[in-house]
């Protein structure tokens, strides 16, 4: 069965609706995405001057997480699927490795939900069973991380708290029959929760992956300064934390999709070009021996990804997103409270 037909069979389900028009390179859609590009650069350059969502069940038994430095990697291939991606794996063994090797994360304290054998599977309940787990028994000078690989979507928001008017979420591996996970739950549980010492980390290698942790301000590159994310009509809705620091490096935009592509690869192995870019930037770091700021990341991603579409040829066009040609991505960096993003990077 073809892709297209097998995502008519779900054409009443508006997450599969959304994946079809992308597919279909349905104009309506592209124009909507493209425009959005400008309203949300301007309404945070103005304000500067979870749908539906419930509890999971009882958790699923997770061993206690250590202290001090913890780690979830969820990484998702949507295997047999016929919008699977091949990168995934890859993301996950590489972004373990430099946990390990560069910020000396114990293997014990990293939990890894991927769709092999040795590993719980990415289900929607292990995955929020899992959010918990990284938070549970926080204590001052813990430093998390979360990392996710896969697919994300947005549809139109409904509680008026998003400076576009739409939500994003996280794709788990049954989300075709349990749903997405959406950026106010994310927001509701490891960012409200962080306690005054404690930091988290994510790194969101997926499609409109931009705010999906709902963090209030987002990193203004060009100039560089920090923009007030927040929409004029939601600033009640707190999005903050209790007292740490939640900081975000996101594929792309909002209205941008990630690429999955062999396009960095001398073997031909497809990774997430978000994570790439981002280890790449760090290890670089660590073997000249010297330090690097958030912003120096932030930069040299999107110095890689520019590089390898404007090489031209074969390399562009597998830069290209999974679902449509037309718009290349441009990673994100956002957090709860302003900080200078000229500072080290640390996990």
């Amino acid at each position: 069965m073809s892709l297209l037909s097998h995502i008519k069979q779900y054409k009443s389900n508006l997450l599969l609706n959304m994946i079809y028009s992308c597919i279909e390179h349905n104009n309506v859609q592209t124009n909507i995405m493209v425009e959005s590009k400008g309203f949300c650069f301007t309404r945070r350059q103005k304000n500067s001057g979870s749908g539906g969502h419930t509890l999971s069940p009882a958790p699923i038994t997770l061993r206690q997480a250590a202290r001090g430095k913890r780690a979830l990697l969820c990484c998702i291939s949507y295997k047999k699927k016929k919008f699977e991606l091949k990168g995934t794996i890859h993301d996950m063994k590489n972004m373990r490795d430099l946990l390990i090797h560069q910020f000396h994360f114990p293997p014990q304290s990293i939990l890894i939900l991927a769709e092999k054998e040795a590993y719980l599977e990415p289900t929607r309940k292990n995955i929020e069973d899992s959010f918990r787990w990284l938070m549970r028994g926080i204590e001052e000078g813990d430093s998390l991380v979360f990392y996710f690989s896969g697919h994300g979507l947005r549809q139109r928001g409904i509680h008026g708290d998003e400076i576009d008017g739409f939500d994003e979420t996280i794709c788990p591996l049954d989300f075709e029959t349990n749903g997405m996970i959406f950026d106010n739950y994310i927001n509701e549980t490891l960012v409200n929760p962080l306690i005054k010492g404690v930091t988290l980390h994510a790194v969101v290698d997926s499609c409109h992956s931009g705010t999906v942790l709902d963090l209030p301000l987002v990193y203004n590159l060009n100039a560089n300064k920090w923009d007030d994310n927040s929409p004029e009509e939601g600033r009640n809705a707190f999005k903050g934390t209790s007292g740490g620091k939640a900081i975000c490096f996101s594929a792309c935009e909002d209205y941008q999709q990630a690429a999955d592509t062999a396009a960095f690869s001398t073997d031909k192995n497809r990774t997430g070009a978000m994570t790439y870019t981002f280890i790449k930037a760090v290890k670089a770091a660590v073997t000249n021996k010297r330090k690097i700021s958030y912003r120096e990341i932030l930069l040299q991603m999107h110095e890689s990804l520019k590089k390898e579409d404007h090489g031209g040829g074969c390399a562009r066009a597998r830069l290209r997103r999974v679902f449509t040609r037309k718009i290349l991505q441009d990673p994100l960096l956002s957090s709860s409270e302003e900080f200078d993003a000229n500072t080290e990077f640390k996990l």
